[in-house]
């Protein structure tokens, strides 16, 4: 079981790993998105987003207190959800459709990383293949 949560935790890890990267190469480009879309201080966003996915990424990556990882991922995700992909203010049919699927992509994948903080608290010690234990214990 625990190389099959590691290679798990790998997949899960490597999207938010690699959007990480466009956050800190890309911030002005993506800045003047998250503006566009009517995000608050855009370029703070950005680049707190991209410490977010950093930090949460590389801690379920590294079973590096995983649970408080997967919690920051979940915390980045559901703001960006709503403020990223407020499918419901679209008007065109296309743009609507693909600004719900990342919606629901979003809140799907926040949906995991707060399963993952439920069962990495709840293993705890007892996962092997990290470096730390969990940081909650919901025994």
């Amino acid at each position: 079981m625990d190389v099959l949560v590691l290679i798990g935790r790998i997949l899960f890890a490597a999207l938010f790993l690699s959007s990480a990267v466009g956050h800190f190469t890309k911030t002005k480009d993506m800045a003047a998105y998250a503006g566009s879309k009517g995000v608050p201080a855009p370029a703070a966003a950005t680049l707190g987003g991209g410490v977010l996915l950093v930090a949460g990424g590389l801690s379920v990556l590294l079973g590096i207190c995983a649970d408080l990882g997967a919690l920051l991922l979940a915390v980045f995700l559901v703001p960006t959800a709503f403020l990223m992909h407020a499918f419901w203010t679209e008007t065109d049919g296309q743009t609507k459709q693909m600004e719900m699927i990342q919606f629901f992509k979003d809140l799907a994948l926040a949906g995991a990383a707060l399963m993952l903080v439920a069962f990495f608290a709840y293993t705890g010690h007892d996962l092997g293949l990290t470096l730390t234990g969990s940081l909650f214990d919901f025994d």
